[in-house]
């Protein structure tokens, strides 16, 4: 049997400290993925996992605050100059993420905004370790096409936390008629913009094709495919860090060893009947399409 893998990976540390030393180059997902030796899909959901976000917003917001630091050290410095050292296109467009950031703009900033709270509104190192145990299981799991519905919404590092209420939505509305007698529930992503870590979530229960949806539901077809099965194992504390550590150890360590391919279709969680997301031992299996 498979082993637990604690979720942090060392490379991802180095990369971290790599970004760091060329916050000043043009950098993309794949260079960047390319100084890990993985692919720009692998390292995308890696990254996301770790950091809670995206690839190119940590570079964006690791660049806003150097450009904060330099705006109390250096009190001639144009804007104008600054917003095109971050990479933004105009003054305009960096004042506005700029502001977003911090809360206020780059001038008012300038004339005395505290500047200690920087590194933890924008830390540029991995959060603190959470004891989860991820394995992978033995074999491949080939499923038949079915069909998910569920509310669904589009999500990015900004509004992400607003997904359990998809969960809520759908728990609120169960059962309907056309529901799949099991009650089991899934997690379903696709269409995941790599570099903005964007992505399209539904919260759903499998259903017949020709179910009746309650209102604001959409069904969303999950074609047949193999699957590598990874298995989380809650320790009965707050599960979201304990999922985006145990898909850092996913995406970082298990998927690259695993040496399969995967492919690209939706990925899901898959939680049972019975899952009680408070108990200790609860189980989540996450299901990974790949190529054979």
């Amino acid at each position: 049997m498979n082993q637990p893998v604690p979720h942090r990976t060392p490379d991802l540390v180095a990369v971290l400290a790599w970004i760091e030393q060329h916050l000043d180059d043009p950098l993309s997902v794949e260079t960047i993925a390319a100084r890990a030796s993985l692919s720009p899909y692998h390292f995308s959901r890696l990254f996301s996992a770790a950091m809670g976000r995206g690839v190119m917003a940590h570079v964006r917001g690791r660049r806003l605050v150097r450009a904060a630091q330099r705006l109390t050290a250096d009190p001639d410095l144009r804007l104008v100059d600054l917003a095109l050292d971050c990479g933004f296109d105009s003054q305009e467009a960096f004042t506005r993420a700029f502001a977003r950031l911090f809360g206020v703009s780059p001038g008012r900033f300038r004339r005395g905004f505290s500047v200690t709270p920087i590194e933890g509104q924008y830390p540029m190192t991995m959060p603190d370790d959470v004891a989860v145990a991820v394995t992978r299981l033995p074999d491949l799991v080939a499923l038949d096409g079915f069909t998910v519905a569920g509310p669904a919404a589009r999500f990015d590092e900004a509004n992400k936390a607003q997904i359990p209420q998809l969960w809520s939505k759908l728990m609120g509305a169960l059962p309907f008629e056309g529901q799949a007698p099991s009650w089991t529930t899934y997690g379903v992503v696709w269409n995941v913009d790599r570099a903005e870590g964007s992505f399209d979530y539904m919260a759903g229960v499998g259903v017949a094709e020709d179910a009746a949806l309650p209102e604001g539901f959409a069904a969303k077809r999950i074609e047949a495919s193999r699957y590598a099965v990874f298995r989380i194992v809650l320790n009965g504390g707050a599960v979201h860090p304990q999922i985006k550590h145990a898909m850092a150890t996913i995406w970082g360590e298990l998927v690259p060893a695993s040496g399969l391919t995967v492919a690209d279709r939706p990925d899901f969680e898959r939680y049972d009947s019975e899952f009680a997301p408070t108990k200790k031992g609860a189980v989540i299996d996450f299901y990974l399409p790949v190529e054979v």
